[in-house]
């Protein structure tokens, strides 16, 4: 398929070089939308498609809408080859009220071709976990895991996430996603500051393959410390609708932190040459 031509083509580069594209396995992006309907969605796809990987429509709030808007936004998704999942907490639920498979396979009748298994608010055993995984598995869904809590006071020991890691990965699933809730303080690699606690970080980077996690980046601060620790093509997640462009940009070089960056701190400029165009 030819890739639509760019405004700036023949003029103008990202100064970033080697920025994989879509269908691609590392520098994923996947974005949590809410409140966005099916226009706000079209919008999304005509701006940003060629960046987007995934979309999880969040928490639970797929169950109060309507199931033909649902189904329409799933589609509009689905079409631009986009990913699509309910949100983790969906899935929580369905678990808690015990219809677990009846959402498996009302998930997949909506459309939707991913489902994340997760224990962010519940408390689930390893047995459930993997239970929960080989029956997405088998529904023909894949499978992204999400590991970490919610709740700051729950908040997962070091070890303990590298292990939960490791478990669902040998369970099946694509990636692991780090949790970190839109405040990102005190939740998963955040402290309680919203900063990004490198040293674990660095940890959790050196025992797992980096494809086959996935960072939640809710804030620019993180988002930034992600790029520039990993390059840009680090897989970030839990973006904002309105911070697509923004963190493109940011891998790509095109915004005062990575330009700098990407120029080595040279990006000095001296063309006197440079001639006026008469009027």
């Amino acid at each position: 398929m030819t890739r639509p031509s760019k405004a700036w083509d023949g003029v103008l580069t990202p100064p970033v070089s080697g920025r994989t594209t879509k269908p691609r396995e590392s520098g994923t992006t996947f974005v949590s939308v809410k409140g966005v309907g099916p226009n706000g969605l079209r919008d999304l796809v005509a701006v940003a498609a060629d960046y987007v990987d995934r979309v999880k429509l969040a928490f639970g709030h797929t169950i109060l809408i309507d199931e033909a808007v649902l189904r329409e936004k799933i589609a509009i998704l689905r079409a631009a080859d986009i990913d699509v999942n309910p949100g983790g907490t969906c899935g929580e639920i369905a678990l808690f009220e015990g219809a677990y498979p009846a959402f498996l396979m009302r998930a997949a009748d909506l459309g939707f071709n991913v489902i994340e298994v997760s224990d962010g608010t519940v408390h689930m055993d390893d047995a459930t976990r993997e239970r929960c995984i080989k029956l997405a598995l088998v529904s023909g869904l894949q499978v992204v895991s999400e590991v970490g809590k919610k709740d700051p006071a729950d908040n997962l020991m070091l070890d303990e996430t590298i292990r939960q890691i490791h478990r669902d990965l040998a369970r099946g699933v694509s990636k692991v996603v780090i949790e970190s809730r839109e405040g990102a303080r005190g939740i998963g690699v955040f402290d309680s500051d919203g900063q990004v606690k490198g040293g674990e970080v660095d940890r959790i980077s050196t025992e797992v393959d980096q494809e086959r996690l996935i960072w939640e980046a809710p804030t620019k601060a993180g988002q930034e410390f992600f790029v520039e620790r990993f390059g840009p093509n680090v897989n970030l997640g839990n973006i904002a609708p309105v911070d697509i462009i923004a963190v493109e940009s940011l891998r790509q070089g095109l915004r005062g932190d990575t330009f700098r960056w990407a120029a080595n701190g040279q990006a000095a400029v001296s063309q006197p040459e440079l001639g006026v165009p008469r009027p």
